[in-house]
């Protein structure tokens, strides 16, 4: 149980803002050329409308589906190694709630989701190195 009388920090006072958000039709090789954010160590994938549901790509994924199974980056599109529907984090969250959620889920990183919009990824590098220190 968390004790109320500690120093809250916000997901939103430690999550990366800056990410690289791709159409899911880019080929792989394209959309890695587009990158900028290398620390996020993933790839947004954008809504293709306003029902759909954003994905993302880990870099880890992109060794694994399409370096490690000898495919051309070139002829491998974002769609078909991404994951879909992401599981959000509320920019409000406790980090360690958020270090929780990521744990039993199994994930390394997460989107930050304010009213449907990504404003950011989190990961448990960012829930350490920037949010362990402020509590």
């Amino acid at each position: 149980m968390i004790d109320t009388d500690k120093q809250i920090v916000r997901v939103r006072d430690v999550m990366k803002t800056d990410f690289d958000l791709v159409d899911g039709k880019m080929t792989v090789a394209e959309a890695l050329e587009k990158m900028e954010y290398v620390d996020t160590k993933s790839l947004v994938v954008d809504k293709r409308n306003d029902n759909d549901e954003y994905g993302i790509v880990l870099i880890s994924d992109i060794a694994k589906r399409v370096l490690g199974e000898d495919r051309s980056p070139s002829r491998v599109n974002v769609y078909e190694v991404m994951s879909k529907p992401l599981l959000p984090i509320d920019p409000e969250m406790d980090i360690r709630y958020c270090a929780r959620f990521l744990e039993r889920f199994g994930l390394s990183r997460a989107p930050v989701i304010e009213d449907g919009k990504i404003i950011g990824i989190i990961s448990f590098t960012d829930l350490v190195i920037k949010g362990l220190v402020k509590l």
